[in-house]
């Protein structure tokens, strides 16, 4: 139907154009989904607690893209120097390596080099060590339930 007009076409809408996502239409209520923009979100910077510290006081950088409203579930990207740190989860991450290398070393010794690419789940109740040999950039995604 090439001279149809909207109405005359049930699978589109007047109001869509498929060029625009629904949560950039004038008036439009909020999209289900949340997309991540180029903007980028306002960096946190800290170093670690001196009780943590096994060698080096990395400079460590949080940029939040997400926090959800009842504050246990965030997106973002961390970066960190080079350095080594006691870990104790109390919250399940999901990381993508963007940058860098790092080693995970659990409480048993058993150690993961991680690299570039490398996609993993750190679950809540581990314990261990992280250890930032070449400066290192993740994406994460982290729940942390309430008790």
């Amino acid at each position: 139907m090439p001279d149809a007009t909207p109405d005359e076409r049930p699978d589109e809408r007047p109001d869509e154009r498929p060029d625009e996502r629904p949560d950039e239409r004038p008036g439009a209520s909020p999209a289900a989904l949340r997309l991540f923009t180029d903007k980028t979100p306002a960096v946190e910077e800290y170093h670690l607690a001196p009780e943590k510290l096994i060698s080096g006081n990395p400079l460590q950088q949080v940029w939040l893209d997400h926090t959800d409203a009842s504050g246990q579930f965030f997106a973002g990207t961390w970066r960190s120097e080079p350095g080594k740190w006691h870990i104790r989860y109390t919250e399940e991450e999901y990381c993508e390596l963007l940058e860098g290398h790092s080693v995970v070393t659990d409480s048993a010794g058993h150690a993961t080099t991680l690299r570039p690419g490398d996609r993993f789940v750190i679950p809540r109740g581990f314990v261990g060590t992280w250890e930032v040999v070449a400066t290192t950039t993740k994406r994460f995604v982290i729940f942390e339930a309430k008790d």
